[in-house]
């Protein structure tokens, strides 16, 4: 399964820097520049934590996508 985020895109909409984003969730801004690249994936909590920085759900953040199978 893949995970993309709207970090950055959420991010940028509210005019919020990766330091400040990363201060509020109490994480470093190299965690931030990691969720927001699909290098890093969230824990629960801190997925939480991000979703309501945002007033949005975890789902309106955090886009899974099922990989396809070739079934044979």
């Amino acid at each position: 399964m893949q995970v993309r985020t709207r970090i950055q895109e959420l991010r940028k909409q509210g005019k919020i820097t990766q330091e400040e984003l990363a201060d509020a969730l109490g994480v470093t801004r190299q965690t931030i520049i990691s969720l927001e690249n699909g290098k890093y994936n969230a824990s629960l909590q801190l997925a939480y934590k991000i979703a309501r920085f945002f007033d949005k759900t975890i789902e309106e953040v955090f886009l899974f996508e099922e990989e396809e199978t070739v079934c044979g």
